[in-house]
């Protein structure tokens, strides 16, 4: 199932058909910068937190502001460097629909100093790789590279990020690449189906609406007021950067108080000159969410297998108590074989092709989204049974040693996410950003709290069939 961020980064939960463990984390991840993301990297999973426990992050304000959080990894192979900005498409006004993810596209074309292609070069060069991915809530920019390249990665990613060129005729070139990405994306019938769930389980709200933006919105931008939105929202006071990896005798730390960053102007900060919404407010986080219940079908075509697609809200990421009862509770009911909803519908009815339940942690209220597949003469079955598991689970509580399985997966999952650099930066990143100043064993802690009875009291009612939005998509 498709995930929620458009780039390369966002911290989200899946939950597939199969029995290995999936990484937690709290939004989103994809593969390219033109496709959609994830914050962690992709450097091997070598053990970079070593076979100890990890530390404790440090925290720090530069002198604007800004902030830096930092995990010493002596073992790690790589660091990462992670720029996390509160600048999503939930930040958008409707005349800006599709600016924040164009200007991740844009960033790339080159700042003052480096011309379009010569940041991905320069990386290359030092032996390291880049990606950036736009979210709902947020978007980052990362760089991993060796160690002892941090410091010239820290200026390069800084000063790309920071002071984008906006060139116009680079602009026109770039509004075409991101005009294709979005006809792609309507060229896909299950993208097509998965974002009329969303549209019309989160009416009216920035969730409903697509990262990508609305054609006739991004035909009509201009350079100028990419610059302001730019401008409004890459503050420092909207901005955490993360490192993770060796840190050494703490140079690069000491680099970073004299960096481009440093002197990032806070919203509270007159500004000199420019347009736009006033730099007061400078945050423009999403309402809080109110996911709308109910059903309906839609027929589309080249649609190759009819999906059944339902969406529920749950508590938003600034919960992370609850974030990890709901990865408990998604992991029991689809994770695995031995889960609920795979074991019933899929081992032994064999009503579907597949069915996913992903757990996405935003800010504005979380989502939990089903996607099941199969045959169009199913779709009654397959809709009639997933309810009746739900209502299983509400009934009673679930046995002991399913919980314990539960949380198995999801805590091995989270422990190999510590092992690669670019995960833990992500994490570090993304939590501070939303100030989640949370020690790094806090999940791990947190799912002994979640025994059969509060999971069963707590949470499972929130995936009653009756709070959720139900799309049935058919082939035409």
């Amino acid at each position: 199932m498709q995930v929620l961020t458009c780039g390369v980064t966002d911290l989200v939960v899946s939950q597939v058909v199969s029995d290995e463990p999936t990484p937690l984390a709290a939004k989103g991840t994809e593969n390219s910068r033109l496709d959609g993301g994830s914050g962690g990297g992709s450097e091997p999973a070598s053990r970079a937190a070593g076979s100890g426990s990890l530390g404790e992050p440090l925290q720090r304000r530069l002198g604007q502001g800004a902030a830096v959080v930092s995990l010493d990894l002596p073992q790690a192979p790589v660091t990462c460097v992670d720029f996390w900005c509160r600048a999503g498409s939930a930040a958008e006004t409707p005349a800006e629909s599709g600016l924040a993810h164009f200007l991740e596209h844009m960033v790339f074309k080159g700042s003052e100093r480096l011309g379009a292609g010569e940041f991905d070069l320069r990386v290359e060069a030092l032996g390291g790789s880049s990606n950036a991915a736009t979210g709902f809530d947020d978007v980052h920019y990362h760089v991993l590279v060796p160690p002892s390249a941090a410091a010239e990665a820290v200026d390069l990613l800084l000063d790309l990020v920071l002071a984008p060129r906006l060139d116009g005729q680079d602009f026109d070139m770039e509004r075409q690449v991101v005009l294709e990405e979005l006809a792609q994306s309507e060229d896909q019938p299950e993208e097509v189906a998965f974002q009329q769930l969303l549209s019309r389980a989160c009416p009216g709200h920035a969730y409903g609406q697509p990262i990508l933006g609305r054609r006739q919105a991004l035909e009509g931008h201009r350079a100028e007021a990419m610059a302001a939105f730019h401008k409004r929202l890459y503050r420092a006071d909207n901005c955490c950067l993360a490192v993770a990896g060796p840190l050494g005798d703490g140079a690069l730390l000491e680099h970073l108080e004299h960096s481009a960053l440093a002197s990032l102007a806070s919203a509270d900060q007159p500004q000199s000159t420019g347009s736009g919404p006033s730099s007061a407010g400078a945050r423009s986080e999403a309402a809080p969410l109110q996911l709308q219940p109910g059903s309906d079908t839609v027929v589309l075509p080249r649609l190759e297998a009819a999906r059944l697609l339902m969406a529920w809200q749950v508590p938003p990421a600034g919960d992370p108590e609850a974030v990890i009862g709901c990865d408990l509770l998604t992991t029991l009911l689809a994770e695995g074989r031995r889960s609920r909803l795979v074991a019933r519908l899929r081992e032994q009815l064999r009503l579907v092709e597949s069915i996913d339940l992903d757990l996405n942690g935003l800010e504005a209220g979380s989502l939990v989204l089903l996607e099941a597949v199969c045959e169009s003469e199913h779709l009654p079955a397959v809709e009639a049974e997933i309810h009746r598991v739900l209502q299983e689970l509400i009934g009673a509580p679930p046995p002991l040693a399913e919980v314990e399985r539960a949380q198995r997966l999801v805590g091995n999952g989270y422990r190999f996410g510590l092992e690669a650099a670019g995960s833990v930066a992500g994490l570090l990143g993304n939590n501070h950003l939303w100030g989640r100043h949370q020690p790094i064993q806090a999940p791990l802690d947190a799912l002994a709290h979640w025994d059969p009875q509060r999971l069963w009291r707590e949470l499972t009612p929130l995936l009653d069939p009756e709070r959720a939005f139900c799309l049935r998509a058919l082939p035409a």
